[in-house]
């Protein structure tokens, strides 16, 4: 099993980076594959289609159901999190989730989007917001698995 997460930019900060490389270390199933596009568009939905296109490199056909994060999504709490996550990861072949560059989610992909989700009412950059879902992802499956990390 995997499932995608596509983000707009690269992760720079070797502080960040080290974070995100040590949970990406203990996820394995699903494993979490993260695909940075660049942000050369001129505007949001331009922006758009090139994670549509990202997109369609990873399905071959288009059809994954895709989660936008963003501010203005549903909120969960941990443990809900992670039984609405393994819901979706058993019933779709692909789950990608989407993080935007600096500007946000453009209409055209929102309006696509399977689902919105948000980490938090709370405004993070992007690349907060990258290693912050990576944790929380690694926290759904700790508690799938019973592990105690979520303890």
């Amino acid at each position: 099993m995997q499932a995608h997460l596509i983000v707009v930019g690269k992760l720079k900060d070797k502080n960040l980076t080290t974070v995100e490389e040590s949970y990406l270390k203990r996820i394995k199933n699903p494993q979490l594959i993260i695909h940075e596009v660049k942000a050369r568009a001129e505007n949001k939905d331009q922006e758009a289609d090139v994670v549509f296109k990202k997109i369609q490199d990873i399905t071959k056909d288009n059809n994954a159901f895709v989660v936008a994060l963003t501010e203005f999504g549903i909120e969960y709490a941990s443990p809900a999190f992670s039984k609405w996550l393994y819901e979706k990861i058993e019933t779709h072949q692909y789950i990608i989730f989407v993080i935007a560059g600096a500007e946000g989610h453009g209409d055209k992909l929102l309006a696509k989007a399977s689902a919105k989700l948000s980490l938090s009412k709370l405004t993070f950059p992007h690349k907060i917001a990258r290693v912050l879902f990576v944790e929380q992802f690694y926290r759904a499956m700790s508690i799938r698995d019973g592990h105690p990390y979520h303890n």
